[in-house]
Protein backbone atom coordinates (compact mmCIF):
# COMPACT_ATOMS: atom_id res chain seq x y z
CA UNK A 1 0.00 0.00 0.00
CA UNK A 2 1.50 3.65 -0.46
CA UNK A 3 0.37 6.63 -1.30
CA UNK A 4 1.50 9.90 -3.25
CA UNK A 5 1.11 13.14 -2.00
CA UNK A 6 1.80 16.16 -3.91
CA UNK A 7 2.48 19.87 -3.09
CA UNK A 8 3.07 22.95 -5.32
CA UNK A 9 4.54 26.03 -5.22
CA UNK A 10 4.74 29.34 -7.24
CA UNK A 11 8.03 31.25 -8.15
CA UNK A 12 8.83 34.18 -10.06
CA UNK A 13 12.56 34.33 -12.18
CA UNK A 14 14.62 35.84 -15.09
CA UNK A 15 16.44 33.34 -17.24
CA UNK A 16 17.76 32.89 -20.62
CA UNK A 17 18.75 29.83 -22.71
CA UNK A 18 22.59 29.09 -22.96
CA UNK A 19 23.73 27.42 -26.86
CA UNK A 20 19.76 28.16 -27.50
CA UNK A 21 18.99 30.38 -31.03
CA UNK A 22 15.63 31.78 -30.78
CA UNK A 23 13.48 34.06 -28.79
CA UNK A 24 14.72 32.25 -25.10
CA UNK A 25 18.04 32.99 -25.81
CA UNK A 26 17.69 36.55 -24.31
CA UNK A 27 16.50 37.10 -20.90
CA UNK A 28 12.99 36.95 -19.94
CA UNK A 29 10.85 35.70 -16.89
CA UNK A 30 8.35 33.15 -16.20
CA UNK A 31 5.98 33.01 -13.27
CA UNK A 32 7.67 29.28 -12.87
CA UNK A 33 5.15 26.19 -10.88
CA UNK A 34 6.45 23.21 -9.04
CA UNK A 35 4.96 20.16 -8.54
CA UNK A 36 6.49 17.64 -6.35
CA UNK A 37 5.25 14.12 -5.63
CA UNK A 38 6.13 11.84 -2.96
CA UNK A 39 5.45 8.16 -2.39
CA UNK A 40 4.88 7.45 1.18
CA UNK A 41 3.99 3.79 2.16
CA UNK A 42 2.37 4.28 5.77
CA UNK A 43 1.13 6.79 7.82
CA UNK A 44 1.08 8.30 11.44
CA UNK A 45 -1.45 8.05 13.73
CA UNK A 46 -2.64 11.23 12.78
CA UNK A 47 -3.31 9.39 9.13
CA UNK A 48 -0.58 11.80 7.13
CA UNK A 49 2.27 10.48 5.57
CA UNK A 50 4.13 13.53 5.69
CA UNK A 51 2.86 16.83 6.67
CA UNK A 52 1.75 19.59 4.04
CA UNK A 53 3.08 22.53 5.82
CA UNK A 54 6.38 20.76 5.80
CA UNK A 55 6.57 19.81 2.48
CA UNK A 56 5.20 23.30 1.42
CA UNK A 57 7.81 25.11 3.74
CA UNK A 58 10.74 22.91 2.62
CA UNK A 59 10.02 23.77 -0.92
CA UNK A 60 8.97 27.57 -1.28
CA UNK A 61 12.71 28.11 0.76
CA UNK A 62 14.31 25.72 -1.76
CA UNK A 63 12.64 27.72 -4.86
CA UNK A 64 14.29 30.79 -6.20
CA UNK A 65 12.56 33.65 -6.02
CA UNK A 66 13.04 36.72 -7.69
CA UNK A 67 16.42 35.78 -9.17
CA UNK A 68 17.95 35.66 -12.33
CA UNK A 69 18.35 31.83 -12.80
CA UNK A 70 21.65 31.33 -15.02
CA UNK A 71 23.63 33.78 -12.09
CA UNK A 72 22.08 30.55 -9.17
CA UNK A 73 22.84 27.30 -11.35
CA UNK A 74 26.05 26.54 -12.83
CA UNK A 75 23.44 24.54 -15.87
CA UNK A 76 21.10 26.45 -18.74
CA UNK A 77 17.83 26.61 -16.15
CA UNK A 78 15.74 24.84 -18.25
CA UNK A 79 12.18 23.43 -17.45
CA UNK A 80 14.43 20.37 -18.14
CA UNK A 81 17.09 20.58 -16.20
CA UNK A 82 15.52 23.09 -13.25
CA UNK A 83 12.97 19.59 -12.87
CA UNK A 84 16.30 17.67 -12.28
CA UNK A 85 17.93 20.03 -10.05
CA UNK A 86 14.85 20.39 -7.41
CA UNK A 87 14.26 16.49 -7.54
CA UNK A 88 18.00 15.45 -6.20
CA UNK A 89 17.76 18.46 -3.71
CA UNK A 90 14.45 17.72 -2.19
CA UNK A 91 15.68 13.74 -2.41
CA UNK A 92 18.28 14.74 0.29
CA UNK A 93 15.25 15.18 2.55
CA UNK A 94 12.70 13.15 1.42
CA UNK A 95 11.15 10.27 -0.75
CA UNK A 96 10.45 12.08 -3.70
CA UNK A 97 9.20 10.28 -6.67
CA UNK A 98 8.72 13.11 -9.56
CA UNK A 99 9.07 17.05 -10.16
CA UNK A 100 7.27 18.91 -12.49
CA UNK A 101 8.24 22.15 -13.80
CA UNK A 102 5.92 24.69 -15.31
CA UNK A 103 7.41 27.46 -17.10
CA UNK A 104 3.86 27.94 -18.33
CA UNK A 105 0.60 26.88 -18.31
CA UNK A 106 1.06 25.01 -20.86
CA UNK A 107 4.90 24.05 -21.34
CA UNK A 108 6.57 22.26 -18.36
CA UNK A 109 8.96 19.56 -17.85
CA UNK A 110 9.04 16.23 -15.55
CA UNK A 111 12.11 14.62 -13.78
CA UNK A 112 11.55 11.03 -12.40
CA UNK A 113 14.15 8.43 -11.34
CA UNK A 114 11.97 5.97 -14.21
Amino acid sequence: MSWELVVKEKFSSAHFLEHYKGKCEKMHGHTFEVEVYFRVNELNESGIGIDFTELKTYLKDLLPDHKVLNEVFDFSPSAENLSRYFYYKIKEKYPVSKVMVWESDNAGAVYSED
